[in-house]
């Protein structure tokens, strides 16, 4: 598992889009999540606040799914914005 403290700009970023609900990225992020669903790397075994997360990175999938930067780690679907 990657260290999640690497990606905890982009992670910050997810739980602001979490919180400031734009259509936009809840499309996009629904879009992920379906992937997500899909994928053996998905599970559900995370820690207590978070209820699935992928088990490459260890990130909530919550977050990630909504963080325009960030990519899936094993490249199932890319970053939007590359900041």
């Amino acid at each position: 598992m990657d260290n999640i403290w690497e990606n905890r700009g982009k992670i910050l970023s997810g739980i602001k889009n979490l919180l400031l609900r734009d259509k936009y990225i809840e499309e996009i992020a629904a879009d992920r999540q379906k992937t997500c669903d899909a994928c053996n790397h998905k599970s559900t075994e995370c820690s207590a606040l978070i209820t699935e997360c992928c088990k490459v990175c260890g990130c909530s999938l919550k977050f990630k799914t909504r963080s325009l930067e960030s990519s899936c780690p094993k490249d199932k679907w890319p970053s939007i914005d590359d900041k």
